[in-house]
């Protein structure tokens, strides 16, 4: 268009045409052809600016692919975070005391898929409209992990469970999913309020990368236990495991195969495939698998060692063909103030964390930065997700996936389409249970290995945000070392000396116990408070960059639906109350808040 412009003009200057100056000649001659445009083909004016913000994406976010290409697509999705759902039960079983040939692991898996699809599909077409996948997360075990430390909550010794009946036992683990169901159910409500309402929203300014770094790098690091639990077992096929993994993600990313493709234009075609780079895990997985199965029939390992994959066959066994997942399906939820403070620690983690993820998702979908509304309504939807996944009985909450977010850079398809697909192959496989018993048989080092890789990215992904501050300014330095290695100090010393905490109210006992165990939350409050405290300038601490980043004061009237509900926006449009509430598309800035202090005034 700014090229148009200036040929039109110094046509007419050649022509003889006196002008005024160059600015107002370039305003003018450019809304002129917009209107022509628009005269044209009223379409055509909207379209310039998104392909222009289509960038090098297949497929961007408003795109519709063909059905048959969505499910390869989908299938993409599916595939990614996987993984990353299958990694949680390992750690979770244990911890409730659950025995490793339990048919319900299974169930249990089945349950996060299903709850996994559902809320993928609402976020993605209700919610903040991002191509995003919404699961189960790590961030939830660690606070998990310490309200099962409590000595309330303790396992009994083998001995005991060994000697208890079926029901005994199932009733041992009941007791503490339904402790956990209710503590995620409620705390949820933080993020679900705090979402809609614009809340968290308002309070943006103070979640800097400083408060980011450590708050998702300790929810990696703080893991590190189990990561070595499991591949310790057998550290020849973990290492086996990291080191597949590092050659097919990081040397062999680039490297394609021929793969024989049909088309109807062109018939059979070979086309080179970019396995390597789509899936270094699924490969790494089959590859190991292979391996452990080939050493177990060769009786290289002996009965009973971890690494045999014919351990655990009775689960596929004993797992349902089909069987829907559904709220309290192991028992009525309860709900005890040291639960649900714990588990606010993993929804806050959760919350810093998908903040983090909204632009860049935007940015890898060559979409505009989503505006406040839809950052607030992203939120709210996840929190929703989080109760939800508590009520079925997941034992964790909802998130969005690092791993998908990736997914949509390496394979440049950033459509919400897809996404939308995915989210229904997830319920279905999570209805259907032998699917889902099939990942609980994987020999556990090679679930070591892939932790050792899991969650480093993870650490790493939180250290990213350091991008943004000056990493030469002495007083980053004290506070990027402080909230990283006195959380790890407190809480390893806390979950060492359970019972230290004598205030004489066993349940004021019990909280701060879990709130001083959790890394993450100590982790968090301690990077926040030092640098909203310890003075620095905006360039210091990184909010300038950061700003730019997040470009939360963009409204989302000028990019056209992207942000706007798929259904009833004639409605929303067609009242001006709707302008207050957060979590609409027509939401303005401040008008909310300015309800409450015209309150206050009068």
């Amino acid at each position: 268009m700014s090229e148009l412009c200036d040929i039109l003009r110094n046509t007419m200057l050649a022509s003889g045409h006196n002008l005024p100056d160059n600015r107002m000649v370039h305003q003018n001659i450019q809304i002129g052809l917009e209107n022509v445009l628009r005269d044209l083909n009223p379409e055509n004016a909207q379209s310039l600016p998104k392909e222009e913000r289509k960038g090098n994406v297949t497929y961007g976010i408003d795109d519709a692919p063909p059905w048959y290409l969505c499910i390869f697509m989908a299938l993409q999705h599916y595939l990614t975070m996987i993984g990353a759902i299958v990694a949680i039960p390992f750690i979770l079983c244990p911890a409730l005391c659950m025995q490793e040939t339990d048919p319900d692991r299974s169930n249990i898996i089945s349950t996060m898929i299903f709850v996994t699809g559902l809320v993928t599909w609402f976020q993605a077409t209700f919610g903040c409209r991002l191509p995003i996948v919404q699961g189960g997360t790590i961030s939830f075990l660690v606070p998990t992990l310490a309200i099962l430390g409590l000595p309330t909550w303790k396992c009994p010794d083998s001995g005991t469970l060994s000697a208890m009946t079926d029901d005994e036992r199932r009733l041992v683990w009941t007791t503490r999913m339904c402790e956990l169901s209710g503590a995620i159910a409620v705390s949820a409500l933080f993020q679900v309020f705090g979402g809609y309402f614009g809340i968290i929203g308002s309070l943006l300014r103070f979640v800097t990368p400083l408060t980011i770094a450590p708050t998702v790098a300790l929810v990696g690091l703080t893991l590190f236990d189990h990561a070595a639990g499991a591949a310790s077992q057998q550290w020849g096929i973990a290492a086996g495991t990291f080191t597949l993994l590092t050659i097919f993600s990081q040397c062999m990313s680039e490297v394609r195969i021929p793969t024989l493709t049909w088309k109807r234009a062109s018939g059979f075609t070979i086309i080179w495939f970019p396995l390597f780079k789509l899936f270094p895990v699924l490969l790494t997985i089959a590859i190991m698998w292979v391996v452990c199965g080939v050493l177990t029939a060769t009786n290289v390992f002996p009965a009973g060692h971890p690494a045999r994959t014919d351990l655990k066959l009775n689960i596929i066994e004993d797992a349902p063909w089909f069987r829907v997942p559904y709220p309290g399906q192991w028992g009525v939820p309860t709900v005890s103030v040291a639960g649900v403070l714990g588990m606010l620690a993993g929804v806050l983690a959760c919350t810093v964390e998908s903040i983090s993820y909204y632009p860049t998702t935007a940015r890898m979908c060559a979409a505009p930065p989503p505006p406040l509304h839809a950052i607030n309504r992203g939120l709210g939807t996840e929190g929703l997700g989080t109760m939800l996944a508590g009520l079925w009985g997941s034992g964790n909450g909802t998130n969005t996936f690092g791993e998908n977010v990736g997914a949509i850079g390496v394979t440049k398809v950033g459509s919400r389409r897809v996404v939308q697909w995915a989210a229904g192959l997830m319920v279905v496989q999570g209805v259907v249970g032998k699917l889902g018993a099939v990942f609980i048989i994987i020999p556990q080092p090679i679930v070591g290995g892939l932790f050792c890789v899991m969650f480093g990215m993870i650490s790493a992904f939180g250290l990213s945000a350091l991008q943004y501050v000056n990493l030469n300014s002495s007083r980053n330095l004290y506070i990027i070392g402080f909230s990283l290695f006195f959380p790890l100090v407190l809480t390893r010393w806390m979950s060492e000396h359970s019972g230290v905490i004598q205030t004489g109210v066993e349940a004021l006992d019990a909280v701060l116990q879990v709130l001083l165990s959790t890394s993450i939350l100590v982790g968090g409050v301690v990077g926040c408070l030092l640098d909203n405290l310890i003075p620095g300038t905006d360039e210091e601490r990184g909010l300038a960059a950061w700003a730019k980043e997040m470009s939360l004061e963009t409204s989302g009237d000028s990019h056209g639906n992207t942000y706007d509900f798929p259904i009833g926006m004639s409605l929303v449009t067609r009242f001006k109350w709707t302008q207050y509430l957060p979590f609409m598309p027509t939401y303005e800035a401040g008008k909310f808040t300015a309800l409450f202090k015209r309150k206050k005034e009068s």
